[in-house]
């Protein structure tokens, strides 16, 4: 997926998301205390430095990703909202030895551990960058998100989320871990565990649709030659009659571990 299409889709996806967001980032915000220095590991378009920001007036971000696109993009955000002078980033790939992040206190990795190429060897990266008492964050996916539940669609949707699925854990990517047990043997403590079963249901927001268009449209895209081709073709329909639906949900999951070394 070109990169604009994937900052498009991290931006929406916090937008639809907006409750789910809202509640996590006011958890590490009642968890985290003073002014907290903050981390954001594989910040992507940056809406979690933002959320950070805004839910800690006295915070400071660094934001880290391997891409000057996200990073640019993250940037311009930031200062669009008056908090450039809050919010840094780093381009640096977290699978080679990490810049010098620390002493912090927060860090966030969000939907970013399982591309980890060695988890553990990232968990005593953060262990390391972390001041005592600081605080690690991990967000992932239990689900990608489901758009054509009770549908005609349906079937195919599942079907194309259970061969990515494939497609993902043949590339390596440490989806589904229990990274609550990996921060233990890394050492952190006072590991907690949320998980957030997301089912929305209309009126949804209006980002909704072009959510629902975009997430699709890169299923289809990174399924072909994968996916049966009546599935593709049922999944390209539902995608051209988005636009004139109303009985669109949102369904997914996600689990959030919050830990203190």
């Amino acid at each position: 997926m070109p990169h604009d299409h994937l900052i498009e889709l991290l931006d929406l996806d916090a937008e639809v998301l907006h409750e789910y967001f809202h509640d996590v980032i006011g958890w590490v915000g009642r968890e985290a205390t003073g002014q907290p220095r903050i981390v954001d590991l594989g910040a992507g378009s940056g809406t979690a430095s933002i959320a950070l920001a805004r839910e800690l007036p006295g915070s400071t971000v660094t934001a880290v990703d391997v891409s000057p696109e996200m990073l640019g993009h993250l940037r311009s955000r930031a200062d669009a909202l008056g908090l450039g002078d809050r919010i840094g980033t780093v381009e640096a790939d977290l699978d080679q030895p990490w810049p010098d992040l620390g002493p912090v206190d927060v860090i966030w990795a969000a939907a970013s551990m399982h591309h980890m190429a060695e988890p553990a060897n990232a968990l005593a990266s953060a262990y390391g960058a972390l001041r005592s008492g600081g605080l690690l964050v991990i967000a992932e996916l239990d689900s990608f998100p489901r758009f054509l539940t009770g549908t005609m669609g349906e079937e195919a949707e599942l079907r194309g989320h259970a061969e990515a699925a494939k497609r993902r854990h043949e590339a390596g990517l440490h989806m589904h871990e229990n990274w609550g047990d990996r921060m233990s043997q890394a050492g952190f403590a006072s590991v907690t565990e949320r998980h957030f079963d997301i089912d929305l249901r209309p009126p949804l927001p209006a980002a909704t649709t072009r959510y629902a268009q975009v997430s699709l449209s890169r299923m289809c895209h990174g399924l072909e030659g994968r996916l049966a081709s009546r599935d593709l073709a049922t999944l390209e329909e539902a995608i051209a009659g988005l636009a004139d639906r109303e009985d669109l949900t949102v369904r997914t999951e996600r689990t959030v571990w919050l830990a203190r070394r």
